[in-house]
């Protein structure tokens, strides 16, 4: 996938969990059981999940609606409703309107709070939750994501119960904090801080730059990417040699400028992973939006993540990682197009050039933003979905793909040859 869809769903994501903290409201509920259990009193619960353009999606439920598609985001300390046609208004009790500021250039955005509402997720239930309900769908997330995004969700999940993220199965386990153990098989161990609400870890040393350094990270299971580095007020990290200047997304206030380029090394523990791709995010965007005391150098996403069965015990304070062995020896790649893509159409399975990079294969084989892709090397458009395209775009220096594209009602052939640009 595009590191550069990756990023501007994580920077939006991380974020959003910093601009609203619910107050007051919990004192306008009933006195009925509050908050996050497993039904029948169970010990632990395996939930499947999707994972598509390197985030997880679960379908949930939110008072009698049909199930919902909900990034998991361990970024976001609120139930966010990022799609607010998915309920229906005149069944929610609106309390309030705020303003919601994160990632990106512009203004901040309208949401509304909607109290005492039920949650359930496979056999996880929880009552009297509150909702942030953006008031449009300012994100467009199914547009990048290539299905039906309706929420984001995380901390309170986190929280209440050890979660095993198994990337390999594609299920999330689980479990009560009492009835938890930890087992060296699980995997080895790395501290966590939770600070507000998101998990940091101490235990990663970046090699770049010519030095190596200790850095702390967010574990953000809300981005796609592998790596963002965020030069700090006190230290500023030198650009790779190689990288590509790039709109690197849209977050929740707008256009996310930076760099895409390449880290020699970064070690956890005793695992090494080598020749990263790396997004460093313009200050104004990013770095200039984060709280006082929030100070990172950066955060690890889920291109990262997934080459490992991740087990989350914020009771603990600890992560622990049991790599997969097949998915350590997959490279990082980028995008070797130069072109962004986004889903359209009711189904989401109509694709169009969303933007085309200066001196980019895409722009030498003739397209333009705004060009349909009717056929991708043979393949009917509407027969695949915009995770295979990311993946087909970034494997393959000098590799010809073929397609036939629709442009104000013509259609034409034309042959992109990828290559690796970072």
């Amino acid at each position: 996938m595009k590191a550069s869809k990756w990023l501007l769903i994580t920077l939006l994501l991380s974020i959003c969990g910093n601009t609203f903290a619910e107050n007051n409201d919990a004192a306008l509920v009933s006195e009925e059981r509050y908050g996050y259990y497993l039904e029948k009193n169970r010990k632990m619960a395996r939930i499947p999940f999707e994972l598509h353009s390197n985030l997880i999606l679960i379908f949930v439920k939110i008072n009698e609606t049909d199930s919902l598609r909900f990034i998991l985001d361990t970024g976001v300390s609120s139930i966010i409703i990022t799609d607010p046609t998915a309920l229906k208004p005149d069944k929610l009790r609106l309390t309030r309107t705020v303003n919601l500021s994160g990632a990106g250039e512009g203004k901040s955005v309208l949401a509304h709070v909607a109290i005492d509402n039920r949650f359930s997720m496979g056999r996880l239930k929880a009552s009297h939750q509150n909702l942030v309900v953006l008031e449009e769908d300012f994100l467009h997330l199914s547009e990048y994501v290539g299905v039906p995004v309706h929420g984001i969700f995380g901390y309170e999940i986190f929280n209440n119960f050890v979660v095993t993220i198994d990337f390999a199965r594609k299920e999330l386990m689980l479990e009560r904090p009492d009835h938890y153990r930890y087992k060296k098989s699980k995997g080895e161990k790395f501290p966590l801080v939770i600070q507000d609400t998101k998990p940091f870890t101490d235990a990663v040393t970046l090699f770049a730059d010519g030095r190596e350094r200790p850095i702390r990270v967010l574990i953000d299971t809300g981005a796609g990417h592998a790596l963002l580095v965020n030069n700090s007020p006190k230290e500023t990290l030198r650009l790779p040699e190689k990288v590509i200047r790039a709109q690197l997304g849209r977050g929740l206030n707008g256009v996310i400028n930076g760099n895409l380029g390449r880290v020699e090394r970064i070690r956890l523990g005793k695992y090494e992973l080598d020749n990263i791709v790396a997004s460093f995010p313009d200050s104004i965007a990013f770095a200039s939006k984060l709280r006082n005391g929030m100070e990172r150098q950066g955060n690890i996403g889920c291109e990262l993540l997934r080459r490992f069965k991740v087990t989350m015990n914020y009771h603990e304070g600890y992560m622990a990682l049991k790599p997969i062995k097949s998915k350590m020896k997959e490279k990082f790649e980028h995008d070797m197009s130069g072109m962004e893509v986004r889903a359209g159409g009711t189904d989401l399975r109509t694709f169009y050039v969303s933007h085309v990079n200066a001196n980019s294969p895409a722009l030498k084989a003739g397209l333009l933003e705004g060009d349909q892709l009717l056929f991708i090397d043979n393949r009917a458009a509407n027969d695949i979905n915009i995770s295979d395209i990311y993946k087909l775009l970034q494997r393959g220096d000098g590799r010809n793909i073929d397609l036939l594209v629709k442009r104000n009602g013509d259609i034409f052939f034309t042959r992109l040859t990828l290559k690796r640009m970072i």
